[in-house]
């Protein structure tokens, strides 16, 4: 199996000692940052109400992103569909793929409403924008991906003949079931073969150590949050001044589960093997960490460890230089 390509998936995380004005701005920087290293394409999430993210918009953040890259594929990861006209969300992207012909993704997920006429609100979005129901109808349609953490989100996107990334954060298991759904879906409704995405939550640093201080802020945050404490992801130092409670320490130890973390050759290993386990050739990385600089760190040691293209040449011109 041929090297997996890697891309992001941003929630626009908030540290404690940030605001979600800095976050926004976090990710525009980093979204810089992953072109130039080599990432394939870079998503922006969509949550409210939360003062952990600052991505309550990811169609705005898409377009301020497309704005300050030049090819890197830019999208949603994803827009809650329940929440909207799907003729509305047609138009805007209508918009952004017109002003940005081949860069643009529409990543769409079912969450944030009633989903009993989910199938139905994302084939008539799928319509739209793939037969020209929409002005502007863009040159390049934007590229549709259906998100999902189960078997009944693959099968659909293999009935509509939409990519599929599969949620490995959300749930570590099933994932292969699910990808075997979407396959033969697919192959029956378009007679052509599939990939799909897995969608990993990743965090490393120079040294095993570091990675491990970060974990450690994340999984804390985490653990707050399933307990009712939805706040902002703690600083390394008050995760270290911090002492755990039972409740907190199960919830930790589930969510470990779902995240890969350790020194770059300690993820490389683990990011190739469920790679290959679930027969993909993308990986999308979500990484969170209370400060920017941390997280933009981490995506530059993957790009190093999986020698994406832009990365050996960067890593070569600071050789020389």
């Amino acid at each position: 199996m041929k090297k997996p390509r890697l891309s992001v998936l941003d929630q626009t995380p908030v540290g404690e000692d940030h605001t979600p004005d800095q976050a926004l701005r976090a990710s525009v920087d980093l979204a810089r940052a992953a072109e130039t290293l080599g990432y394939t394409r870079y998503w922006a999430a969509e949550h409210h109400g939360s003062p952990g993210f600052a991505s309550s918009a990811p169609e705005i953040l898409a377009g301020a992103l497309l704005a300050h890259t030049s090819h890197m594929r830019i999208g949603t990861g994803g827009v809650l569909l329940p929440r909207y006209d799907p003729a509305k969300v047609a138009e805007v992207f209508g918009v952004l793929a017109s002003l940005h012909p081949g860069r643009v993704d529409l990543g769409i997920g079912r969450a944030g409403g009633p989903a009993r006429d989910f199938p139905q609100r994302l084939a008539q979005l799928t319509a739209l924008l793939g037969e020209g129901g929409v002005v502007p109808h863009p040159p390049v349609p934007p590229q549709m991906w259906l998100l999902g953490a189960g078997r009944e989100s693959a099968r659909l996107a293999g009935l509509l003949g939409t990519e599929f990334a599969f949620g490995h954060f959300f749930s570590p298991a099933g994932g292969t079931e699910a990808f075997d759904d979407y396959r033969a879906q697919f192959r029956r409704a378009t007679g052509r073969p599939a990939g799909g995405a897995l969608a990993v939550r990743v965090v490393t640093a120079d040294s095993a150590g570091r990675a491990e201080e970060l974990a450690q802020s994340l999984l804390l945050w985490r653990a707050r949050k399933d307990l009712g404490q939805d706040a902002p992801l703690p600083s390394y130092e008050t995760t270290r001044r911090h002492r755990w409670t039972g409740a907190e320490l199960e919830r930790a130890k589930v969510h470990r589960t779902a995240l890969v973390s350790g020194a770059p050759e300690q993820v490389h290993a683990v990011l190739t093997g469920l790679a290959a386990t679930h027969g993909v050739d993308e990986l999308i990385v979500n990484t969170l960490t209370a400060d920017p600089a941390d997280r933009q760190r981490s995506y530059e040691l993957l790009a190093e460890a999986f020698a994406l293209p832009a990365a050996r040449r960067e890593a070569a011109v600071t050789a020389a230089g």
